[in-house]
């Protein structure tokens, strides 16, 4: 792909200190963009990669109308582009040729989407978790790595401000040797109710948005915006939120993975149409660490500093690695005072899409692998995913993370994949 590119550093890209400056673009020529998923979080990313200056929006697909024709409509009132619109994001690939596709799909969708992508040419920019199994994510590995294109997983605090300067402290040592990391999300809540199966919306392709996964009937608990916490189309708060802070434990780590996995989970509370775990505990052994992950669905309160992040326990103290309140660290040392950095995010939604996608073009243009490269965001969603294996088979699993295996256990191997529903075939691995 021949580009004249001109690339502008701007100061204005440093937001700390250790702030990597992200560069503005001009050019003399864009990439010809998709969009697979219109709605709210898939329209986040598609609004970054407009305001960059280097996307032409040539088209979007979505099953559903509802979020399809809206998102064409903005599009067209943000640049003037009149992108194609679609439902089969194979025929849109074929017709359209996109140098950059967007994946922002439920998770199942994923890998396949992926891959086509990248087969027929197309850079990746994929939403996390990066796939609904971790056969899925080695096959995205795969595909990346043979068709050697660009593909950035969207773990957005890879290049937030206050995560780069808080993994800089970090790894200066100054928390001294850590021993122990607890990863938590803990969001409110109630019991819930059941809501009743319909048919699906007016619009809505409901065959095509269960695809390979199993087809149940239409219900408004899962679209829109629910199909986290059903475990056919996601695996739940750990698959979801699990992700962003199992990432942050293995930037910081040396280690590719932990070595043993047990998990207790149990729905306590929730009496819904829900099927995923409102309670989980999942201990991860590494070989210098140990790691803890919990959340649950109820319960907020005033009486914990924080309801998100990871906590790293070392010898000289304790630090905090949150998302909206910043870092904090709290020294042994009482008569020492405790360090904080503030967030720096960007206002809707608190997140930091906009440098994320900056070095995704910085990448393409570069040839080199982004920030949050498939692999890097393969191994941080297969820590999720060995937490919902282990809570599935009901046992401790063992894991090699060089060779990417369950050790030893046949039962627990088998949710390293799934059945996909015809016509759909599971990637190859």
């Amino acid at each position: 792909m021949n580009r004249r590119k001109f690339l502008k550093m701007s100061s204005a890209g440093v937001l700390v200190s250790s702030m990597p400056v992200f560069p503005s673009f001009t050019q003399y020529a864009k990439y010809r963009t998709a969009l697979v998923g219109s709605g709210w979080w898939g329209m986040n990313i598609l609004r970054e990669a407009i305001a960059a200056g280097e996307s032409k929006v040539v088209a979007l697909c979505d099953v559903d109308d509802r979020y399809l024709y809206p998102a064409a409509d903005e599009v067209n009132k943000l640049n003037g582009d009149r992108p194609k619109t679609y439902k089969d994001y194979r025929e849109m690939i074929q017709k359209e040729r996109p140098e950059i596709v967007i994946v922002a799909t439920p998770d199942h969708w994923h890998p396949l989407i992926t891959i086509a992508a990248l087969q027929a040419g197309a850079h990746v920019y994929v939403e996390k978790p990066i796939g609904h199994t971790i056969n899925e994510g080695k096959a995205m590995v795969k595909a990346a790595r043979e068709t050697n294109q660009v593909v950035q997983v969207g773990t957005h605090r890879r290049v937030s401000p206050h995560n780069i300067s808080g993994m800089d402290f970090l790894k200066s040592g100054k928390a001294g040797k850590i021993g122990m990391v607890r990863a938590f999300v803990h969001y409110g809540g109630d019991a819930g109710k059941v809501i009743p199966d319909t048919e699906a919306p007016k619009g809505l392709d409901w065959n095509a948005w269960c695809g390979p996964a199993p087809l149940r009937p239409y219900n408004a608990a899962i679209h829109p915006r629910g199909f986290r916490q059903f475990l056919d189309y996601s695996n739940g708060q750990l698959g979801d939120w699990g992700i962003h802070w199992m990432d942050q434990i293995l930037w910081w780590t040396e280690e590719k993975g932990p070595r043993k996995i047990f998990s207790s989970s149990a729905r306590r509370i929730k009496k819904d149409n829900t099927d995923a775990p409102d309670t989980q505990l999942v201990n991860y052994e590494f070989e210098s660490f140990n790691a803890v992950w919990e959340h649950r669905l109820y319960g907020a309160n005033e009486a914990e500093k924080a309801n998100v992040g990871c906590y790293f326990y070392g010898t000289e103290g304790t630090f905090h690695m949150g998302w909206q309140d910043g870092w904090t660290f709290y020294p042994a040392d009482k008569k020492k005072s405790l360090i904080h950095a503030d967030p720096v995010l960007h206002t809707v939604d608190h997140h930091n899409v906009k440098e994320l996608w900056a070095d995704f073009l910085l990448s393409i243009s570069q040839k080199r692998r982004p920030v949050c490269d498939i692999e890097i965001g393969h191994r941080s969603t297969n820590m999720s995913l060995l937490g919902m294996i282990s809570a599935k088979a009901g046992r401790s699993i063992s894991w090699d993370p060089e060779k990417e295996m369950i050790l030893d256990d046949g039962g627990a191997s088998a949710f390293l994949k799934r059945d996909y529903r015809a016509p759909w075939i599971y990637p190859i691995v």
